[in-house]
């Protein structure tokens, strides 16, 4: 499994703080709105994800799971 960033949209509120905190400038706003009427964040470039979390330690909803390889079972 790869590093990836999965943002759950109908939580988000569109507060930007995981824009902020992105080292990697990857995270902006979608153009379209969720259910609540916010621009929820998305990361725009996933291949580009080093898997901080610093976006998901950031997030007061909760909205944002962040995967990386678990290097035990890859032996490492």
């Amino acid at each position: 499994m790869e590093k990836r960033a999965v943002f759950d949209e109908e939580r988000c509120k569109g507060c930007e703080l995981c824009i902020e905190v992105c080292p990697e400038g990857i995270v902006h706003l979608a153009g379209h709105l969720n259910r609540k009427g916010f621009h929820p964040a998305t990361v725009t470039e996933q291949e580009r994800c080093t898997g901080c979390m610093f976006c998901a330690r950031m997030c007061p909803d909760l909205a944002i799971t962040v995967y990386r390889p678990d290097k035990r079972a890859a032996g490492a």
